[in-house]
């Protein structure tokens, strides 16, 4: 990933704390017949260090699986929030009328190498927590949270047997944060506050991430 250094995030904290909110990947592998990529709901969990692992699920029918070389380097990215950003909110427009369209957001990308297992333990730990990491977002809302234990056990043991779990422990993890800081500070406020203005909840994320110039 191009990251120019003024958009550069490498706070192994922030950029887990990203991947965490965004919630869902896209795992990119390349095989025998070439790239593939899988949009999937994803945990990060901090060990090892520095960088941490990646963990989630494919569907069992979903070839990827078979044919990605076991240990084999994988990306993931992340996309965060993002918007287009009109040069009507620069107040440099109005002093030199050089100025163009930009595009905000925020993205991660990890590498490492993918190694996906069936056993049905740590499947069923990989369910369990990305279940319980967003059923969690529903506490006091109507109806509440969903659990595993909810549904009957051998249904369970049926869905478990229709996916893989995969686990990526993190090599190299890359952050940028594209949100202006490559102009001036009346053009960061200025974009900051058009974003704000926006009725979307993306670019209101963007408008609370830049930086007070």
């Amino acid at each position: 990933m191009y990251v120019p250094n003024h958009f550069k995030e490498d706070r192994v904290p922030e950029l887990h704390d990203a991947i965490r909110a965004i919630g869902i990947g896209t795992l990119i592998t390349n095989g025998a017949d070439g790239m593939e990529a899988s949009h999937i709901p994803m945990l990060i969990d901090p060990e090892p260090a520095p960088y941490g692992t990646l963990r989630g699920h494919i569907a069992r029918g979903n070839g990827q699986w078979k044919r990605t070389v076991a240990g084999s380097e994988a990306l993931v990215t992340f996309l965060g929030p993002d918007a287009y950003g009109t040069p009507n909110w620069f107040p440099s427009k109005r002093d030199t009328g050089k100025v163009v369209p930009t595009w905000n957001y925020i993205a991660v990308h990890a590498y490492g190498p993918l190694h996906f297992f069936e056993d049905r333990a740590p499947l069923l730990d990989i369910v369990t927590r990305l279940t319980d990491t967003h059923e969690g977002k529903r506490v006091g809302k109507n109806p509440g949270p969903w659990a595993v234990t909810d549904a009957p056990a051998e249904y369970i043991d049926a869905m478990l047997k229709a996916i893989v779990g995969f686990e990526l422990p993190i090599a190299r993890l890359e952050g940028k944060w594209k949100l202006s800081q490559n102009k001036s500070a009346a053009d960061i406020a200025g974009v900051r506050e058009g974003l704000a203005g926006e009725k979307d909840e993306g670019a209101a994320a963007l408008a609370s991430a830049m930086p007070n110039a």
